[in-house]
């Protein structure tokens, strides 16, 4: 007797459903605080269009970018060091050091800017490159080991000077005064200019090298690059010496903008740099960040000064205040966003 047939099971009762819409729409929490930067700042733009008489114009928002080229190139750098786990504390005595440094050979002992540049940033590197080494040879923290480079270069500036130095060599002064016209009256400073060059270069660095992988991959799990057999050790120390570059760099560009070497000059512009990063969307546990973010952290730093200064009736203190409270809110999500990924694994 043949045993009666089986019921065949349809194919399609073990076929996976396909995603819905809405799941295939939903932003991944990663880019969560860069969308909310970038919104903040489109936000605070309409606001002061609206507001103010003259804000909607093309040389204010370029403004924003010549005023702050200098910051730009310091959170590059910073960006960087957080994304690998690190903080960096120097990089504002750095950026006076280099002033300094690059003043006193210009207007003290007659060098050529064009040979001055080239020395001033590779001190910058090699401040950069010791700091990194320290960390990385000696397991010592970043915060104590760049705190201390940070009271290193602020107290050669004075070893140097304790007064200014003005630059007055004319060719330096004719193209810190230069300017790129675009249009309608609108126009770039060769600050503003570098400061663009540097972060598409960082960006390329950041997302098309395997340099800029291991600085993810490392700020992600150090154990896990090590394991991954990721350059962990040398991308340490590159990371300080980028970031020592990049301060160096920025503080050739703040003698464009101030014409003169100072040791008060950029005090506190760590901070600045740190927060420009935070807003931007860059994790301090590390890992997730992108280059982007930090532009318009900064970018979110000029317009509120802008803001403050077309409305003429606050003290420019609101800006401290601002940034301050956008930077708890950050921090708090920064906060949720790691209780989420580590409920997701």
């Amino acid at each position: 007797m043949s045993a009666l047939p089986q019921p065949v099971a349809h194919a399609t009762a073990a076929r996976p459903l396909p995603a819905t819409r809405p799941d295939r729409l939903r932003l991944n929490p990663k880019y969560l605080p860069l969308a909310v930067t970038i919104s903040l700042f489109v936000a605070m733009a309409t606001f002061g269009s609206v507001f103010y008489t003259g804000f909607f114009s093309a040389q204010v928002f370029l403004n924003l970018l010549i005023d702050n080229a200098f910051l730009i190139i310091v959170a590059v750098g910073m960006t960087f060091v957080i994304l690998s786990g690190g903080i960096d504390l120097s990089v504002g005595s750095v950026v006076a050091l280099s002033t300094m440094v690059l003043a006193s050979l210009v207007e003290h002992h007659g060098w050529s800017p064009a040979a001055a540049v080239p020395v001033v940033l590779v001190m910058g590197m090699a401040l950069g490159a010791s700091m990194g080494f320290l960390i990385e040879r000696f397991r010592l923290q970043p915060f104590i080991v760049t705190l201390a480079g940070m009271f290193l270069a602020r107290g050669l500036c004075y070893l140097i000077s304790i007064d200014s130095i003005s630059i007055t060599n004319e060719a330096y002064s004719d193209l810190a005064q230069w300017r790129l016209e675009l249009w309608d009256g609108a126009s770039l400073s060769v600050g503003a200019m570098v400061a663009i060059a540097v972060l598409l270069a960082a960006m390329f660095v950041a997302h098309c090298t395997p340099f800029g992988r291991a600085v993810y991959a490392i700020g992600g799990s150090e154990h896990s690059a090590v394991l991954m057999g990721l350059p962990v050790r040398s991308t340490l120390v590159g990371v300080y010496t980028l970031s020592g570059l990049c301060s160096a760099l920025a503080g050739v560009v703040f003698t464009f903008y101030m014409l003169s070497g100072y040791g008060l000059h950029a005090t506190g512009m760590e901070l600045d740099a740190i927060a420009a990063v935070v807003i931007g969307g860059t994790l301090l546990s590390g890992g997730v960040g992108y280059l982007a973010g930090t532009l318009f952290g900064v970018l979110m730093l000029g317009i509120i000064q802008t803001l403050i200064s077309f409305d003429g009736s606050l003290s420019s203190w609101w800006t401290r205040i601002v940034v301050g409270l956008l930077l708890l809110v950050f921090c708090l999500l920064q906060r949720v966003l790691v209780h989420g990924r580590q409920a997701r694994h």
